[in-house]
């Protein structure tokens, strides 16, 4: 295996394909153990995983805590209805005083924007060997959730060998509110990185066409794209013609808790126009997978005949694959400390 070259994670824009083959072979070897009955071992026995969720979370949370508690990590778990935050304490001191406790790694989810990049400069400065893995921040990135998509969509396509290569020219189908979607940005990155191309579709409000330039911006502090080429992106106002070519499909939820205007005429008029039925879907001759990295609005952007009667929705297959992929990720920052 490459030595890993991150002590945190922020962002797929950075991922090399060698980055992304580590964590996919990891989570290969863990998803056997599983499967092989092996439910605990002890890759992590001595190691303090500290989540600082300060959003709500259903898979993501628990998913990190399992998959550290998988590894044998001490897991300890914030709350910020009682913490110090609200005595005034800042973010960044909050994550420092976890650091003094002895944390090796911070699991961060919050409502702005690159605050896992504020935190791990802080903790730098101050010489911490603390990592901080991002969780989920404001509209920025969701990493964990876009490698647990792309491995959802290679397990689907090559089951046997689990070869990212099948993506290559795939067409990706992204439906919804990509605009205030962190989970839709971590998989353009992941897709493209393996010659996917991905079709955008929604309204101009969730999909402004500043997104077809969206690859070509990238993240603080990085100097160049690791990836030389990339799959593309293009936009398309029409859910039924863009079902027609698609070889995948991710649904994403409306995030109305994120929108500070009102963006769509209505509800009703959105799920008419967007929301993904067992009917578009027979516009596909394929049998194409349906993915939504949840939670679900049934009704509005996905109906439930898809969700509970769908052959090829993997939904839960998502959630079951985000836990390999997560107990990789604590796996190869844990990794990192070892060797510096």
């Amino acid at each position: 295996m490459q030595p890993w070259p991150h002590k945190h994670i922020h962002t797929l824009a950075n991922f090399s394909i060698e980055d992304y083959t580590s964590v996919f072979e990891l989570a290969k070897r863990f998803d056997a153990l599983k499967d092989a009955g092996t439910k605990k071992i002890p890759a992590l026995q001595g190691t303090l995983v500290t989540s600082l969720f300060f959003e709500a979370s259903t898979r993501t949370r628990n998913s990190f805590e399992l998959a550290a508690k998988r590894l044998s990590a001490d897991v300890q778990t914030f709350s910020p209805n009682s913490s110090s935050l609200a005595k005034g304490e800042t973010i960044i001191d909050t994550a420092i005083t976890y650091s003094a406790m002895g944390a090796d790694i911070l699991v961060v989810r919050h409502p702005s924007s690159y605050i896992t990049y504020e935190i791990a400069k802080n903790l730098d400065a101050l010489n911490s060997k603390t990592s901080v893995l991002n969780a989920g921040d404001g509209l920025h990135s969701h990493p964990s959730q876009g490698l647990l998509d792309l491995y959802t969509l290679i397990k689907f396509f090559s089951p046997k060998l689990l070869n990212p290569k099948v993506l290559n020219s795939k067409k990706i189908l992204i439906i919804g509110d990509i605009n205030h979607s962190r989970v839709a940005r971590s998989n353009l990155w992941a897709l493209s990185a393996f010659g996917a191309d991905t079709i955008l579709c929604g309204p101009p409000t969730l999909i402004p066409d500043k997104f077809l330039n969206f690859l070509k911006s990238p993240s603080p502090n990085q100097v160049e794209d690791p990836i030389k080429f990339r799959g593309s992106i293009t936009i398309s106002r029409s859910l039924e013609e863009s079902i027609k070519i698609a070889d995948a499909i991710i649904v994403l939820r409306l995030q109305k808790e994120r929108m500070m205007h009102n963006l769509l005429s209505s509800i009703d008029s959105y799920s008419d126009n967007y929301g993904l039925t067992t009917e578009k879907l027979s516009l596909n001759s394929k049998d194409v997978p349906v993915l939504h990295p949840g939670p679900i609005n049934r009704g509005v952007e996905i109906s439930n005949r898809i969700v509970d009667e769908y052959p090829n929705c993997l939904i839960n297959n998502q959630v079951s694959n985000g836990i390999p992929i997560r107990m990789a990720l604590l796996y190869l920052l844990n990794k990192f400390k070892s060797e510096i």
